[in-house]
C-alpha cells in the first residue's frame, strides 16, 4: 500500500512543475522566451503556437529577438504579438522581430507580485487536494481490513511528510520569483 504515498509524491512533483511553469510566464524585469508561450499565431488560417512558427532568443536583457521559420509568416507572428496582453510593440527588422520588454513600474511589479502569490496557492490547492485523495485511499484500506492500523497511521505520517516538503518547495519558488519580479 505504499505505493499511494508514491503516487501521491509523483502527482505533487507534477504539481510543482505546473507551478514553475505557470511561474516562467510572468514577467519579470528581463526578457524570457517563457512570456511569449501563450501566444498563437495565425498560421494559413489555424492558430498555431508561437513556439511551432518561429525560433525565439535572447539577445540582449531586455529584448527578445523572434525569428519565423517561414519568412512569409513575418508579419502574421508580429501581428500576434503585438495584439497579446504583454503591452508590447514589436520591431520587424527584415525577418527578424525584435521585441524590447518596457520597465516595469513599481506598481506592475506589484501585480506581477500577487499574480505569483496565487498561481503558488493553486499549486498549494492541488498538492493538497492529492494529499485528501490519497488519505481517503489509506483510510478505506483501514476500514476495509487491507491493512492494519498501525500501518495506516505509519503512511498518513509519510503522506505529510511528503505534502510539507512539497508545500515548503512551492513556497521557496514564490520567494525566488518574488525577488526576481521586484529585483530592479
Amino acid at each position: 500500500m505504499a505505493t499511494v504515498v508514491d503516487q501521491a509524491k509523483e502527482q505533487m512533483a507534477k504539481s510543482i512543475e505546473n507551478t514553475k511553469e505557470n511561474f516562467s510566464g510572468i514577467r519579470t524585469g528581463r526578457a524570457n522566451p517563457a512570456l511569449l508561450n501563450g501566444i498563437m499565431v495565425d498560421y494559413y488560417g489555424s492558430p498555431t503556437p508561437i513556439k511551432a512558427v518561429a525560433s525565439i532568443g535572447v539577445p540582449e536583457p531586455r529584448t527578445l529577438a523572434v525569428t519565423p521559420f517561414d519568412k512569409s509568416q513575418a508579419p502574421a507572428v508580429e501581428k500576434a504579438i503585438r495584439d497579446s496582453d504583454l503591452g508590447v510593440s514589436p520591431n520587424r527588422d527584415g525577418n527578424v522581430i525584435r521585441v524590447t520588454m518596457p520597465e516595469l513600474t513599481e506598481e506592475r511589479r506589484k501585480e506581477y507580485v500577487k499574480i505569483a502569490k496565487g498561481k503558488a496557492e493553486d499549486g498549494k490547492v492541488a498538492v493538497r487536494n492529492i494529499r485528501r485523495k490519497a488519505k481517503e485511499s489509506i483510510d478505506k484500506a483501514v476500514k476495509d481490513g487491507d491493512m492494519g492500523e498501525d500501518e495506516g497511521d505509519r503512511l498518513l505520517k509519510e503522506l505529510d511528510k511528503v505534502t510539507k516538503a512539497t508545500t515548503d518547495e512551492i513556497d521557496a519558488l514564490l520567494d525566488t520569483k518574488q525577488k526576481e519580479i521586484l529585483e530592479v
